[in-house]
């Protein structure tokens, strides 16, 4: 008599594994093969996004979209851009034109919902929440692919429908309309010019960092002092900036009528010594969000007396006296607050 290859309690087991492995490859909707396929698909369409979103954004401001530029903004190789270029084509989104990309009618209105999806995250992110400004442009290009159009409606209507990001680029409506580009590079402005910042270019991020560190944004007025190959000078808030001619073209502004006037140079609450009391006149339009709002909260608002009282070893954070509470706060909090000196007449 043939003895069975396997027991009965064995093979029970066996076929049992061999079941649980093809539900954890193959279950539909659920198994790895079906969330690999998925990330796939959602990796592909990332791409696609992205190269439309450069399509776009050469086109608005009248520049050249090639291959080579293709590729530099996606980080990838020649060979790389030609198949994705080549697929764009086969969707209908994309009509090279010799050498030139061009979007058609289908990849503009596209690359421009991905676009309103993007700078509608952005403003949400500098007026809602606590997210530090040099980390806006890396959630919203994350968010940008998950938002769909249902929830960016919502989303806008919850802000009041903004017109313009947080670095004043214009927001498509959900029409796809977009105005023209406005203004001049902040390069371009001559000596003793005065103009109003309507916009801060947010890539590459070194730039943007510098900008940023200067507490440059839009809606600020600025004077020209020097202006060179080497370095501009300029007015800005009543602080006088220098920056790199290649940073400061990121940078782009209307010029403003001559009656216009710079504001007096204002004093920060960064700038009180220890036992100095003044009064605050203005939290600083780069404020947003929920600092802002916590700041409103300790009662700094305009008219509140402030007295500097402690500092840090490092001299950073430093206590302050509020309406008879103690509150510190950071040296970069402290330098969005302008004061007046007691006693000081009103500006």
């Amino acid at each position: 008599m043939t003895e069975p290859l396997l027991a009965p309690g064995t093979a029970l087991l066996a076929g049992t594994l061999l079941l649980a492995v093809a539900i954890v490859f193959f279950w539909p909707g659920l198994g790895l093969i079906a969330r690999w396929s998925r990330n796939r698909q959602n990796s592909q369409r990332v791409t696609i996004e992205n190269a439309l979103k450069h399509l776009y954004d050469s086109e608005y401001k009248r520049t050249t979209a090639t291959l080579q530029s293709l590729a530099g903004a996606l980080g990838t190789s020649a060979d790389q851009a030609a198949r994705l270029s080549a697929r764009l084509e086969g969707l209908g989104l994309l009509k090279p034109q010799q050498d030139v990309l061009v979007l058609t009618v289908e990849g503009r209105s596209y690359a421009l919902r991905v676009i309103r999806m993007h700078r509608l995250w952005e403003r949400y992110l500098a007026d809602e929440t606590g997210l530090d400004e040099m980390e806006w442009h890396k959630e919203a290009d994350e968010k940008e692919h998950l938002l769909t159009p249902h929830e960016a409606e919502e989303l806008s209507a919850r802000m009041g429908h903004p017109r313009f990001d947080p670095h004043g680029d214009p927001i498509p409506t959900a029409s796809g309309d977009l105005p023209t580009p406005r203004g001049k590079t902040l390069t371009s402005l001559a000596v003793g010019e005065v103009a109003e910042i309507v916009h801060v270019e947010d890539e590459p991020k070194t730039v943007y960092a510098q900008i940023v560190a200067l507490g440059l944004y839009p809606g600020m007025q600025v004077r020209m002092v020097e202006s060179s190959h080497q370095r501009l000078r300029f007015v800005a808030d009543s602080e006088e900036c220098v920056l790199a001619p290649m940073f400061a073209g990121n940078v782009t502004v209307i010029p403003v009528l001559e009656e216009s006037r710079l504001p007096e140079r204002r004093r920060t609450l960064a700038s009180l010594g220890k036992g100095e009391e003044a009064t605050v006149t203005e939290i600083s339009k780069a404020c947003r969000g929920q600092q802002r709002r916590r700041l409103m909260d300790m009662g700094i608002i305009p008219g509140t007396a402030i007295r500097a009282e402690l500092q840090s070893m490092g001299g950073d954070p430093t206590a302050y006296v509020v309406r008879g509470a103690l509150v510190a706060l950071r040296k970069r909090q402290a330098e969005q607050i302008y004061v007046r000196e007691k006693g000081e007449g009103r500006p």
